[in-house]
């Protein structure tokens, strides 16, 4: 009697955590943007205490970018998506390995090679959308 009374009246199914419209690669995006755009401006001066402060906040925005492609990963890209990507798993990879990178680095081109591997994970991303 209390397993009918507690049974799910109605189930559903999605291919992610929740229903879409949470995930989204433009939250990875404007982190590595903002990286990118520390490193230019700490390329651009030359005072120690903006330096420091600049590496401090290029290091917190390419963590934030990170655990945003990392989400993606683990949460919305499912097995379907890997066979049809089947480098998915691989361009994941490179794309954290490219943000550490950038962490560790203050030369803008570091950022930018995040930003070209974060557009591929966003066109991949948006075509099993339309799916």
């Amino acid at each position: 009697m209390f397993s009918r009374l507690f049974a799910p009246k109605v189930q559903v199914s999605a291919h992610c955590d929740l229903p879409c419209g949470v995930y989204d690669p433009a939250q990875a995006r404007i982190e590595a943007e903002s990286v990118k755009a520390v490193q230019e401006k700490y390329q651009a001066n030359e005072d120690a205490d903006f330096r420091t402060r600049a590496v401090l906040i290029k290091e917190q925005r390419a963590e934030l970018a990170k655990h945003h492609v990392s989400v993606l990963w683990s949460d919305y890209f499912k097995a379907p998506h890997f066979e049809k990507y089947p480098h998915l798993h691989q361009l994941v990879n490179d794309t954290l390995k490219a943000l550490s990178a950038a962490k560790g680095s203050n030369d803008p081109a570091t950022g930018q090679k995040a930003l070209d591997l974060i557009a591929e994970i966003d066109t991949i991303f948006w075509e099993t959308k339309k799916a």
